[in-house]
């Protein structure tokens, strides 16, 4: 068979940095999300470009698919080997490569996590900033074009990756952009791998922009009587001009969820959580005028602090809100939606959500990135009552539904995976036959992380 021949030239060139081990298969099959465990053919631990290349090259060889994997964090079943395959994990390509203080970049290896580079680039005075909750690798991050809370003021991956070095699913190996702030040298192939998901080639090194870690930071939290008066706060502050670095959304339930998990003692009413960067002077100002803004709007005191722990605090209690909400139900699994909107539209979207949710036989409780438009229902589900996951499926197909109609999209940064792929062509139209196009072009065998994002071919 194909990948038994594939699998003993791997043995020969990783020794025991290729597993075939139960533990490993199920661990490298799983995901964070509803998926069902689907384990790879085996499972490879590089350590460089060049091992990369010729693992690809061996697969290619012998038409076995290949999926990235960097820490498994992802929700759309973007890592699950649903034709079988091998995977490669990235844990152990997690070298910092280059620090350029000078001009703000840095280069890295896929594997390193967020965190790890934030706290390397400390004693720098820089900082990478976009933070999608979860301590993901860079290189998932680039591949599922990842943002989270922090979008608001210094965007996404796609905004924040300069150039990447990439091995295509023929063995190729190619570099993408440059350390320059700007070019206009051709097709923009690294925003064309950014987001691709795995499927056109595995990144090995990405080029970062980074930025001043702040003089002063301040944080708060306010409540509001309903999720329209909440969005009409935010609408206005990003009007006004105030720079928010982070404005995030949680339902009451979500509140509700808190306080049980983290022992916080919320009321059970939609929140926003804000947080400000600059001067000591500019982030006590921002807080100030904010602070007006949510008094016009029927919201409670904002409650604002620029003390670390307490700022910590909150952003741990909102990056641990997944958790949370299954906590809330011992024993379940989530299908976590995530669409994202006009945010003119956004509180029509969260309120009409919220009624569908409250006339179905499941909970849902919803929180979101509200200065992107961005939210997202974790719909909680009894993994044993298959009635209760067609349920969560119905209902974030009107979700997604709903979000096309109001001009957004059916994920706005968890990717499409094989969650959301039933969705690319009601959004994309024919654009979708032209991203299988390019595929095709670029990964001639169909091998890289098939079934996924393109049209099946």
């Amino acid at each position: 068979m194909p990948v038994q021949q594939a699998l003993a030239e791997l043995h020969n060139l990783l020794g025991e940095r290729l597993s075939l081990s139960k533990s490993d298969l199920e661990a490298h099959g799983r995901s964070e999300s509803h998926f069902p465990t689907t384990p790879p053919d085996g499972v490879v631990f590089p350590l460089n470009t060049e091992e990369t290349q010729k693992i690809v090259s061996i697969c290619a060889t012998h038409g076995v698919p290949v999926i990235g994997w960097g820490a498994g964090t992802s929700l759309e079943g973007h890592g699950l080997a649903i034709r079988g395959g091998i995977c490669v994990d990235f844990s152990r390509m997690n070298r910092i490569l280059r620090i350029n203080a000078a001009d703000m970049d840095v280069v890295v290896q896929p594997g390193v996590t967020r965190e790890a580079l934030n706290e390397e680039l400390r004693a720098t005075g820089l900082f990478f900033p976009v933070d999608p909750g979860a301590n993901a690798s860079i290189g998932g991050m680039a591949m599922t074009r990842a943002s989270g809370t922090t979008t608001v003021r210094y965007g996404t991956m796609r905004d924040n990756v300069m150039g990447m070095e990439v091995v295509l699913g023929d063995g190729r190996i190619i570099k993408t952009g440059t350390r320059a702030r700007k070019s206009a040298a051709g097709y923009d192939l690294t925003a064309l791998m950014v987001g691709s998901e795995g499927t056109l080639g595995l990144a090995t090194e990405l080029t970062l922009k980074l930025h001043g870690i702040p003089e002063a930071i301040s944080a708060g939290i306010c409540s509001f009587p309903d999720m329209a008066s909440a969005v009409a706060a935010v609408t206005e502050t990003i009007q006004m001009g105030i720079p928010m670095a982070r404005i995030e959304f949680a339902c009451a339930d979500t509140a509700r969820a808190f306080n049980d998990y983290a022992g916080v003692s919320m009321d059970q009413a939609p929140h926003l959580m804000v947080e400000f960067h600059g001067s000591p002077e500019s982030t006590a100002q921002d807080a100030e005028r904010f602070a007006e803004i949510v008094a016009d709007h029927d919201g409670s005191p904002f409650r604002w602090s620029s003390r670390e722990e307490e700022r910590r605090a909150l952003w741990s209690m909102r990056h641990n809100g997944y958790y949370a909400i299954l906590a809330s139900k011992p024993g379940a699994r989530a299908l976590v939606t995530d669409i994202c909107v006009p945010i003119s539209q956004l509180a029509r979207a969260v309120e009409e959500t919220q009624t569908d949710i409250a006339q179905s036989l499941i909970s849902g409780p919803i929180l979101g990135h509200v200065g992107d438009g961005n939210f997202h229902a974790i719909l909680l589900v009894d993994p044993d009552q298959p009635a209760e996951l067609a349920e969560a499926k119905r209902l974030s197909n009107i979700m997604v539904e709903r979000s096309l109609a109001l001009g957004g999209t059916s994920t706005g940064e968890h990717g499409v995976g094989i969650g959301k792929k039933p969705y690319m062509q009601a959004e994309h139209g024919e654009a979708w036959a032209v991203m299988g196009a390019i595929k095709t072009a670029l990964d001639p065998r169909g091998i890289m992380n098939p079934g996924k994002l393109v049209p099946s071919n």
